[in-house]
């Protein structure tokens, strides 16, 4: 959030005062959805979302952006009644809306109405029909926090809630959402290869990376959970890298369709190294922190079956070749109509807001550790929570964490 502010401010938005009050009130419902431990807490919050996202995409948009909006409104307004229906059910059933004391629940209809909001938010395929359209019409700081924070909330909402408080549900339903998590891995990956525009490759591998995002969740192991929340945080940082390279190419060449775009490697170090950078990254090549989160992921969703590790292998070949597409066509090839000497490097300002996210990547790189021991509060799950679903009393999570006293065990 605070790159993608950095960046409305030089990019000068006219308006700043409506507009930085809507990034804050959307940067205030993000902690609160993140942060809430009430379940009508956390539905407010995450319709409060909304409030500031149709007037960021509707007004400060580019072409189309009322299309945009309404089917972003619409398909995320169908989700959050059923989520809404869901919540009160539950919580009616359970005698309390508390995310910590309210127990599990083995309703499979209840767990869908859950998965049907965080399904149409993240987005999983093919529940996907509002993403191309927003990310292309939003500015590139909005289409960052979309794909790189808004995003998170769902798979957050799908560890926290759907998963956590329907394990049984999880594991009856597990195999129905890895196949619509594998489809939409390769269905975004193939799109994103297709895709005639630097924003369309970006907003298409996102629906691929979700896709595996929920692999490794549905996995319900140490391994899968933990590539899984590493990923949240390598896709984040990523896309909102590559959203604001996009408006920088789009703001020197005015477009961003590879058929007039093209040498701007020459002359401009500091764009084709940064470029590069969260290119190689995003590739997952080996000693990259995607390549660490990619690994976990299909080693536990691996324990699952070697289909969907293999699926998840051949995703990362098609990656492979819409990052090089990417690359290759925006600064290597031949120079095209649109890319003239007029069209300057990075200047300081830019490279103070891109450079530390690439430097948090290259960070991770080094340390992903820095997440995956950090992305529970026992400090990692410390059993396999796919045994649970199989233990003797039926729906209940239990994890084991080290205490003062010595090992204590919380099950829900």
């Amino acid at each position: 959030m605070a790159a993608a502010i950095a960046y409305a401010v030089w990019a000068g938005r006219d308006r700043p005062r409506a507009y930085y009050g809507l990034m804050l009130l959307l940067t205030g419902a993000l902690v609160g959805v993140f942060a809430a431990q009430d379940l009508l807490l956390f539905y407010v919050f995450w319709e409060a979302m909304l409030i500031p996202l149709y007037v960021l995409v509707g007004v400060w948009g580019g072409p189309g952006r009322i299309g945009a909006t309404l089917k972003f409104v619409i398909y995320t307004m169908a989700g959050s009644l059923l989520m809404l229906a869901a919540i009160i059910v539950f919580g009616l059933s359970q005698g309390t809306f508390d995310l910590v004391g309210s127990g599990a629940s083995g309703s499979t209809w209840l767990f869908l109405g859950f998965v049907a909001a965080f399904a149409v938010k993240a987005p999983l395929f093919p529940f996907h029909g509002w993403l191309p359209d927003a990310y292309r019409a939003s500015s590139p700081e909005v289409a960052g926090v979309l794909s790189g924070v808004v995003s998170k909330a769902a798979v957050y909402g799908f560890l926290r809630i759907a998963i956590a408080k329907f394990p049984g549900p999880t594991h009856d339903l597990r195999t129905p959402i890895l196949v619509l998590a594998a489809a939409g891995l390769v269905y975004g990956s193939l799109l994103a290869f297709r895709a005639p525009d630097v924003r369309g490759v970006i907003a298409y591998s996102s629906l691929a990376q979700l896709g595996l995002i929920t692999l490794g969740l549905f996995a319900t192991n140490d391994l899968g959970l933990n590539g899984a929340v590493l990923q949240m945080v390598n896709h984040g940082l990523i896309s909102a890298t590559l959203f604001m390279l996009a408006g920088s190419i789009e703001r020197r060449t005015t477009t961003g369709e590879f058929a007039l775009l093209g040498g701007m490697a020459k002359g401009r170090p500091a764009l084709a190294t940064m470029l590069m950078a969260t290119g190689v990254i995003a590739l997952a090549v080996p000693g990259s922190t995607a390549f660490a989160g990619e690994f976990a992921i299909l080693a536990g969703v691996f324990r699952q079956g070697w289909v969907w590790a293999a699926i998840g292998a051949g995703a990362m070949v098609l990656a492979a070749m819409y990052v090089l597409r990417l690359i290759s066509a925006v600064l290597h090839q031949q120079r095209g109509s649109a890319v003239t000497d007029a069209a300057l490097d990075l200047r300081p300002a830019e490279l103070g807001i891109l450079v530390p996210l690439v430097a948090c990547l290259l960070a991770l790189s080094v340390w992903p550790a820095a997440i995956t021991d950090r992305s529970f509060a026992s400090g990692g799950p410390k059993q396999d929570v796919s045994q649970q679903f199989s233990a003797a009393i039926p729906y209940r999570i239990c994890l084991r964490y080290p205490a003062p006293s010595g090992t204590t065990t919380e099950c829900a």
